[in-house]
């Protein structure tokens, strides 16, 4: 670097303590120990053009910040642009601290004292957390404004505008603790001044250090704002941690499926670095082997790998690796997991369930601690991974490639809080609405949405998806690209791809549908009468349960026929089987009477542990699955004829209730489980005689009900939101949490437990919300009553028998299931004939007994070997 001349400004006084930095992650970065100080410095000038400024930052937006001609480029004329660096903190207390770098302002730039580009000191988040503070956090900006002032937190002096137009380093130092010096260096005429004490009130300087670009109104977002280089920190008063780092493999999921894993790595946008190389490597004997490469998808960021006749029977370490060519080396990546063994000697097999994540609580480090607590062997992530507001600044919504970075920061977020959830297990993650920037989404199979009165209720009512279909595949390539191959993997409309499909693990088989995509959209098959927005009827003379329109499409035919085929496949020593979708099939809210929508929800009073909420109806949102009603039916006609369990999320609003068609209780059980992070906080208040009778161990809102649309549901526990006393109250008075379920493969029962996110389980075992755990039998989810009985059957020679009644009459499967032992005694719902069919869960053989005669009570014994 040249020598440069120099204008100093220097002011006094106190620093305030601030509070410390936890460390929780794990990877690598150039920090040197200098014993009492520490040193970091940038090296941008290694590193190759690319959309990303590398693992040990974090950009405040992903798409705003890239790497080009070695120095670090802030591209967007826009407010409060950060980039934090992640792996080195200044922590409380006295000690030195310096800190500079070089910058250089874009031309042109429109002389203003509130556009400017500098430092921020002591970023801190809520939360005592690095990753809390380089994503909400606040701090004091000490910066160069486009009008020629200096700028030190809300206090402005003047310097030589003509020091704008070269590289000027910027450095700050705290000299003691006590005292701290600001100083601007440039290629251009020099002079000094000095300033009062009173002009620096210095802001708490411990937490987070990022360079900040803040230019609002240049007319041209697009325009970049400064380049920086040559970023510098040492002193006493920092700590560091090479675990801070993020990226450039951010996280990995992975599915095993009848002797198929697939894996999924999510990268940072790395993919212009030319000569990369991405593998797969496992550790057999002790020794990493390659397994297979991947490109790197360019808009997704991902890299695929699949491994057929995966028989293991012990936990196999993975590692994904990245060989990234830099200008003068090249450096290695790691990633690293382990694939679990199949738990197919285990009693039981425990899911965890998450959704609804916006960002209230982030990085949520306590969920991936709590929930390890408990062991699951897999875990579900059923939708709103994110939110549009996840992050701050909205969304961009074009171009595609744009719109792909401002997805990818919300994303990694995600993985950021989660990845140790799923690190060593498998998981299935869907997306939902919001993870495709909907509020509510009808997808009608593909359709384009009609964005052209507006982005919010008039487009969604439309019908389709918003965004261009580029950018929903490469959301679903992101997240459902590990699932087992697709049933039917034909693309919708407009080349938009699908993922239902199905999932065996450990003896469980879980059907993982699209409840969005196919499902119609209120507007185009309601009366014009009953005056439509965002799904909502607004129309109070309009009686929704009068109108079961037969057309409407709830998962489509496609889908049907896959739970068809679903329902009798029991391959693969299954034993048990469950639903997995975004939400329930039912609406278990309620509003206030004079609601005619749910905008209200997040205005609603909070009420007190105790208290039964009045004047509450219940209401009918066609966002849930409870609308369209015939299309619910059919669904449910279809899961119970196998036993099936529901697992889903969506409703802001932990339930556990059990479906109804003809009559209440007479299919199965559905938990809907409670957010991570509620945006939307529902309740369920029905109207009751004596309200002043609840308590906990009184729910009055339990038992039948019809929803808004006429369904029938047993409403068995509803996790409520309440006031907690807890801080920060938008995180714990709105139910946030988290869902277990167990399968018992031997004792045939699931048991459902609701976990309060502020609840440790190691501590407070007893803690779950009021109502859990439940426990059901396989055989309640199909609870409707038999009308008439067939002989006791009973099975010899066969291992893990399956049972199938098939209904002379019509030819269909009436149900089956797989056997608890060898005898069951089969209930029917008609009276007439049947075909008791056997199969043998190993080997496949069948045997089979045709004729048999349905009577009121069950008569003698079927014997079938």
């Amino acid at each position: 670097m040249k020598r440069r001349k120099s204008l100093k400004i220097m002011a006094l006084g106190a620093l305030t303590p601030g509070t410390g930095i936890l460390s929780p992650l794990t990877e690598t970065v150039r920090l040197v120990d200098k014993t009492t100080s520490l040193h970091f410095e940038s090296d941008w000038h290694k590193w190759p053009d690319m959309d990303w400024v590398g693992p040990e930052y974090w950009g405040n937006r992903l798409q705003d910040w890239k790497i080009k001609d070695g120095n670090a480029i802030c591209q967007v004329n826009a407010s409060n642009r950060t980039l934090h660096c992640l792996t080195t903190q200044v922590k409380s207390g006295k000690g030195t601290l310096k800190t500079s770098v070089d910058i250089k302002l874009a031309q042109d730039l429109p002389p203003a004292d509130d556009n400017y580009i500098g430092i921020r000191l002591g970023v801190k988040g809520k939360f005592d957390d690095y990753r809390s503070a380089a994503v909400h956090g606040k701090g004091t900006d000490i910066a160069i404004t486009t009008s020629g002032k200096l700028k030190i937190k809300d206090e402005f002096f003047a310097i030589n505008k003509n020091l704008l137009s070269d590289w000027i380093t910027l450095q700050i130092e705290v000299t003691d603790g006590t005292k701290s010096k600001v100083t601007l260096t440039s290629k251009g005429n020099a002079q000094e001044v000095a300033l009062p004490e009173k002009t620096i009130s210095p802001a708490n300087v411990a937490g987070n250090i990022a360079l900040v670009s803040s230019i609002k109104d240049t007319g041209n977002e697009a325009d970049f704002s400064a380049d920086f280089s040559n970023w510098k920190m040492t002193g006493s008063k920092l700590t560091s941690s090479s675990a801070h780092e993020y990226g450039p493999i951010c996280f990995a999921q992975y599915t095993l499926h009848k002797g198929i894993l697939k894996l999924t790595g999510q990268l940072a946008p790395v993919e212009q670095v030319q000569g990369h190389v991405v593998s797969l490597q496992l550790k057999m004997d002790g020794h990493w082997k390659d397994v297979g490469t991947s490109p790197i998808d360019p808009l997704s960021r991902t890299v695929h790998f699949r491994h057929e006749q995966w028989h293991h029977k012990t936990a196999i370490p993975y590692r994904i690796t990245l060989m990234l060519p830099l200008k003068d080396h090249q450096q290695e990546y790691h990633y690293e997991g382990s694939i679990t063994p199949l738990p197919k000697e285990q009693q039981q097999v425990k899911a965890a369930v998450f959704s609804c994540n916006c960002d209230y609580g982030f990085p949520d480090s306590e969920v991936p601690e709590y929930v390890d607590h408990h062991h699951p062997d897999l875990a579900f992530f059923v939708g709103d991974q994110f939110y549009e507001s996840t992050g701050g600044f909205g969304i961009q919504k074009s171009p595609v490639d744009k719109a792909a970075l401002d997805y990818l920061r919300k994303w990694m977020m995600f993985g950021w809080s989660y990845r140790d959830i799923y690190r060593h297990i498998p998981c299935a993650i869907i997306p939902d609405d919001h993870d495709v920037y909907h509020g509510n989404i009808w997808g009608e199979a593909g359709k384009a949405a009609d964005i052209s009165k507006g982005w919010g209720a008039p487009a969604q009512d439309s019908g389709g998806y918003k965004m261009e279909p580029r950018w929903v595949n490469m959301v679903q390539k992101c997240q459902t690209s590990h699932l087992p191959d697709p049933y039917d993997a034909t693309p919708v409309q407009h080349g938009i791809e699908v993922y239902y499909t199905d999932w065996v693990f450990g003896g469980i088989s879980f059907a993982i549908l699209e409840d969005r995509k196919w499902k119609s959209a209120p507007k185009h098959v309601l009366p014009e009468e009953a005056d439509i927005w965002n799904g909502w009827i607004r129309n109070p003379d309009f009686d929704i349960k009068k109108h079961r329109v037969k057309d409407a499409k709830l998962l489509g035919d496609r889908q049907l026929t896959f739970l068809d085929h679903w329902a009798g496949d029991w391959s693969g020593e299954v034993q048990m089987k469950a639903l997995v979708s975004q939400t329930i099939f039912n609406t278990v809210s309620t509003l206030p009477a004079e609601a005619v929508d749910d905008s209200v929800v997040p205005k609603m009073e909070i009420p007190q542990l105790g208290e039964y909420v009045t004047g509450d109806k219940i209401n009918g949102d066609m966002d849930s699955n409870g609308w369209p009603q015939v299309g619910r039916d059919k669904a449910i006609e279809k899961i119970r004829k196998c036993f099936a369990f529901h697992i889903a999320g969506d409703q802001h609003l932990a339930s556990f209730t059990q479906y109804g068609v003809d009559e209440y209780g007479d299919s199965g059980f559905a938990f809907a489980g409670p957010a991570l992070n509620n945006i939307w906080p529902r309740r369920w208040w029905p109207p009751v005689a004596n309200p002043q009778e609840y308590s906990l161990d009184n729910p009055l809102y339990n038992g039948n009900h019809e929803d808004g649309f006429g369904n029938k549901m047993t409403v068995k526990a509803v996790a409520n939101p309440r006031k907690t006393g807890r801080e920060p109250a938008i995180v714990y008075d709105r139910a946030t949490g988290y869902g277990i379920v167990t399968f018992d493969k031997k004792a045939r029962t699931i048991t459902t437990e609701c976990w309060p996110k502020y609840v440790n389980p190691s501590q407070y075992p007893d803690g779950q919300y009021a109502g859990w755990p439940i426990t059901v039998r396989q055989e309640d989810n199909y609870g409707k009553k038999a009308v008439a009985w067939l002989p006791e059957v009973k099975v010899n020679g066969m291992t893990n028998p399956i049972l199938e009644v098939i209904d002379e009459a019509t030819g269909e499967s009436a149900y089956s299931i797989s056997l608890r032992g060898n005898t069951f005694t089969p209930k029917v719902f008609k009276k007439g004939t049947f075909t008791v069919r056997v199969i043998d869960g190993d080997t496949g053989n069948t045997r089979e007994k045709k004729g048999i005669k349905a009577t009121s009570i069950p008569k003698g014994t079927l014997m079938l070997s």
